[in-house]
Formats: structure tokens, C-alpha cells, sequence
């Protein structure tokens, strides 16, 4: 009787370990199926657009890096920067880096696995714009490093610059090359806000070259931009008909009007060695668009009624208009 118990017993014992087993199992393949779904989830939603919140970080922390840089400014705002730890800017900067590797690693797993979203996007009129932003928050990024700078650690600094603005040099030839391909009108029917993207990467990419000490490279890029400016801006200033496709929740990135003239104005600073009369003349018009659509709050009412990603696009344009700013109180 004893032996059948034991038997019994056992044979208990080895049925609740098989089930606690297959229990196990289970729940192990329900938690990597809901990682699964989450991930495809979220790489199915993501897409470029997501970029300015690491563009709002870059231009925080170089208008940061700026405000506490060396200066014969004797203002109070600029005293009390100063006496704020350099860990908080360090800190500013890691923030701004890592979002931007986060960022980075989600959308080359979209275009590992969701190609053919990515493909869509970079065919589309709005989509493809925001393709620049990731090389504008590494150039950002580069100019505002409190690790390393051209002078103390050159390689880096081309390895970087050179990463940065190949895919601007790209995205240059298949957006222009459109332009002048495609008819008359194409321009007029696809160009809005957003297109001034491309404007400002090859700007910022100017800027962070003229502070290389690569004159001519920061020449050719600052040309490139400017009188790509200049069609763009007279075509959104015309509205043909046709233009007016932006949504009413992209509505913020109408502050991308005076990001670009405002950009030119450092970058051209950066090249010339001084906040010239160029400068000057880019930093008023940035303030007048400025100006223009502060004073029309009813713009941006709608996008303004539930929180939308697009609302990081204010941030970006009044950190380089501070930057501006800033450079012409100096002067």
C-alpha cells in the first residue's frame, strides 16, 4: 500500500512539473507574441515625422551651448546661465543624443521590415521632407558636443560631418532634380512648409562646415540652399492653387518660415567671421515672419485643440531664432 502511494505520489509530482512546464511555455510565447505586436505596432506608426523631437533637442542644445559660451556680455540672464553646473548642458546634450539613437534604430528597423512604408513616404510631398531632419539633429549635434570640437578631435568631427550630409546631398538631387524635371506647375502643386526642410539642412550643413574651417564646402552648401530659398519661398508666398494640401494639425510647422532665414543668417555668420549686414538682413526678415504669424493665433487654433507630435515644430524654429538673436545683440 505504501509503494502505491509512493507511486501515486510521484506520479503527482511529475504531472504539476509538466504542467507548471508547459505553463511556463505559454506564457512565455503570450509575452514574446505581445513584444511582437508592440514592436509592429509601433514600427508601423512611426515614421520620419517623429524626427522633430530630436531636431528641438539639437537646437536646445546649441542655443544652451551658445548661451554659456565665453562672451563680453555683462546681462544679468547671461551671469546667471553661467552659474548653472556644466552637467546640466552635458546632461541637455546625452538627452538629446540618445533620443536621437532611439529615434534612429525605430526607423532602420521600419525600413528593415516596413520598406515599402518607407518607400511610400519618401514619395510623398510632406513625408519626404522630414527625411532631412535626422541629418539636421546629428549636424546639430556635432555643433553643440561638449565632447569633443573640430580643433581638439578633427577626424571625428568629418567622420560625422560627412555621415550627416550625404543623405542631404541625396535627398538634394531627387527633391531638385524634380523641380526641374517635371514641368512648371510641379513646384506649385507639391511645395508647402515642410519643403523648407530641405532648405535648412543645407544650411545647417554650411554652418557646421564654415566652423570645420572647410570654406568652400560651406560656399557650395550655403549657394545651394539660398537660392533654392529663395524659388521656394515665392512659390509658398504666391499660393497657386494646388498648394494649400497641409492639414490642420501640421499647422505648426508654418513656424518653419523664419527657422530657414534665421538658420542663413548663423550660417553666414559662421562663413563671413562676423554678423554683417547679411546676416542682419536674414535676422530681420526671420523676425518680420516671425512677427507675421504670431499675430494670427486663429492659424493655429485647430492644431492646437489635442496634442499632436507635429506640436514639437515650435520648438526648433524659436530656438534659432534666439540663436539669431542673440548673435545680433552681441554685434
Amino acid at each position: 500500500m505504501a509503494a502505491v502511494i509512493t507511486s501515486h505520489t510521484e506520479l503527482q509530482f511529475v504531472v504539476d512539473t509538466a504542467e507548471a512546464g508547459g505553463g511556463g511555455l505559454m506564457s512565455s510565447t503570450i509575452v514574446a507574441k505581445g513584444i511582437k505586436e508592440s514592436l509592429t505596432s509601433t514600427l508601423t506608426k512611426f515614421h520620419a515625422g517623429y524626427f522633430r523631437v530630436s531636431l528641438s533637442l539639437g537646437g536646445q542644445a546649441l542655443l544652451w551651448k551658445t548661451l554659456r559660451g565665453p562672451t563680453d556680455d555683462t546681462h544679468t540672464l547671461r551671469r546667471t546661465l553661467h552659474l548653472f553646473h556644466p552637467t546640466a548642458f552635458t546632461v541637455l546634450w546625452s538627452l538629446s543624443f540618445f533620443a536621437l539613437v532611439l529615434l534612429s534604430i525605430l526607423y532602420l528597423l521600419r525600413c528593415l521590415f516596413y520598406f515599402k512604408m518607407v518607400k511610400e513616404e519618401f514619395f510623398h510631398h510632406v513625408g519626404v521632407n522630414y527625411l532631412f531632419a535626422p541629418s539636421i539633429s546629428w549636424l546639430l549635434l556635432l555643433q553643440s558636443s561638449p565632447f569633443f570640437t573640430p580643433q581638439t578631435h578633427y577626424s571625428y568631427t568629418v567622420i560625422w560631418w560627412v555621415l550627416a550630409v550625404l543623405p542631404i546631398a541625396v535627398l538634394d538631387v531627387k527633391i531638385y532634380g524634380q523641380w526641374f524635371t517635371k514641368g512648371k506647375k510641379f513646384l506649385s502643386a507639391v511645395a508647402n512648409p515642410t519643403s523648407q526642410l530641405s532648405v535648412i539642412g543645407n544650411l545647417v550643413g554650411a554652418q557646421a562646415a564654415a566652423e570645420m574651417g572647410w570654406k568652400e564646402s560651406a560656399i557650395g552648401l550655403f549657394s545651394l540652399g539660398m537660392v533654392h530659398y529663395l524659388v521656394l519661398f515665392v512659390t509658398l508666398y504666391q499660393r497657386l492653387s494646388g498648394t494649400d494640401q497641409l492639414p490642420s494639425m501640421l499647422r505648426p510647422v508654418f513656424f518653419l518660415f523664419f527657422a530657414a532665414p534665421s538658420i542663413a543668417s548663423l550660417a553666414w555668420q559662421s562663413i563671413a567671421g562676423s554678423f554683417d549686414t547679411a546676416s542682419k538682413m536674414l535676422f530681420f526678415l526671420s523676425l518680420f515672419l516671425f512677427m507675421s504669424l504670431v499675430c494670427r493665433p486663429i492659424l493655429f487654433k485647430v492644431s492646437m485643440k489635442k496634442f499632436n507630435v507635429a506640436w514639437w515644430a515650435y520648438s526648433f524654429p524659436l530656438s534659432v531664432l534666439a540663436l539669431a538673436s542673440m548673435e545680433y545683440a552681441e554685434e
